[in-house]
């Protein structure tokens, strides 16, 4: 069932300029959500049934953050203090208890302290971290678009959002590193970084390193 992209996209605006700190429910899992890319997710626990509902009801995103340790599911993770909010941007019901969620990456923020609701929800209290400009890609570096842009094109353009720019360092660098196969704990480096140049720099050497580039 699609959403109103549109006023997701304007309620993302908003917090763009928010600056104090905030309460967002969390969802911990073992992948890092980038700014800009899509990630589609199969919901079953009460606690996250309740947050998806919350959130739909009341045109509101959650945040994802990366476990370092225990897992998706029962007892409480370890997680990162840097994630990203998920919009949800389409949602279907195929069973009794199943939601199958396909969210979109916003701003990234990190996490000053969280709680614990009685249904065991993490909630953090949290502030936004600036979002990286558009910058245009190095010569250097148009090597690293033109892999991704053969990436995206065997997995298939419908798995990204429009437009693709591939002309802009800060979103091939986020696609990369989300593409890409690196270590988790590499994800999250690239996501805590602030410098899309210094990002894309290493995606070159381990693009060069694996063969992919000359």
């Amino acid at each position: 069932m699609s959403l109103d992209f549109m006023q997701r996209v304007s309620d993302f605006l908003n917090q763009a300029n928010r600056h104090e700190p905030f309460e967002i429910p969390l969802l911990p899992l073992k992948t890092v959500l980038f700014p800009g890319g899509k990630l589609p997710l199969k919901i079953f626990e009460p606690r996250y049934m309740e947050m998806a509902a919350t959130c739909l009801a009341d045109k509101k995103n959650f945040g994802i953050c990366l476990i370092q340790s225990g897992e998706e599911t029962g007892e409480q993770a370890h997680h990162a203090d840097t994630g990203c909010l998920a919009d949800i941007i389409d949602w279907d019901m195929p069973q009794l208890g199943v939601l199958n969620i396909q969210t979109f990456g916003g701003q990234r923020f990190h996490i000053e302290n969280t709680h614990i609701e009685p249904n065991g929800l993490i909630v953090a209290r949290a502030v936004l971290i600036a979002p990286e400009l558009p910058q245009p890609i190095l010569a250097k570096h148009q090597a690293c678009a033109a892999v991704l842009k053969q990436l995206i094109e065997h997995l298939g353009v419908e798995r990204f959002m429009l437009p693709l720019k591939y002309d802009d360092t800060v979103w091939v660098s986020y696609r990369l590193a989300e593409l890409l196969p690196l270590k988790l704990s590499v994800r999250q480096n690239m996501l805590e970084m602030n410098d899309c140049q210094v990002r894309i720099e290493i995606l070159h050497v381990f693009l060069t390193q694996q063969g992919l580039l000359s």
